[in-house]
């Protein structure tokens, strides 16, 4: 199954959080756009995640959506360092999650729903703020590497596609 799930391309996102005073941050492509209305994303952490308590204790959390370019802290993020943190750079977003700067877009949210789903918690939050950066090109997964997007021109966009209707 994981071969096949391989398959479908992903963003790679590092999603953050301060939660008791410690400061989180986890590599995921697990996060999706949920709603519109209300501005509803979700992203999901394993159940065996030794953090996942402080998780869910949580007041807000950050989705960084990273920079082609962003392969290290993507690295970073990803594996379970003690202190993932030691020489980043960071901003910090209202809700007091950390932001990555040359992300190529934020968004600061707030909890909405938990949900157990499987071997994984599903966390749905509620965007509070959002900023994108059109001139940065978005980090992708594909096939358990690291992908890049042709350059090409840009087009308008078709959204939303008939095939939502």
């Amino acid at each position: 199954m994981r071969q096949a799930l391989a398959q479908f391309p992903t963003g790679v996102c590092v999603v953050t959080c301060l939660a008791d005073g410690v400061r989180l941050g986890m590599t995921m492509s697990s996060f999706n756009s949920l709603s519109l209305e209300p501005p509803l994303v979700l992203f999901s952490i394993d159940r065996k995640a030794v953090s996942l308590p402080l998780w869910e204790r949580a007041d807000g959390y950050a989705v960084n959506v990273l920079s082609e370019n962003q392969r290290d802290i993507s690295n970073r993020f990803a594996r379970p360092l003690s202190n993932k943190w030691a020489g980043v750079r960071f901003g910090q977003a209202g809700s007091g999650a950390p932001l990555l700067p040359g992300a190529a877009a934020l968004f600061d949210c707030e909890p909405w729903a938990r949900h157990e789903a499987g071997d994984h918690v599903l966390f749905i939050a509620r965007v509070r703020q959002f900023r994108s950066f059109g001139d940065r090109r978005p980090l992708v997964f594909s096939k358990g590497r690291y992908a890049a997007l042709q350059p090409g021109e840009t087009v308008a966009p078709l959204w939303p596609l008939d095939i939502h209707y």
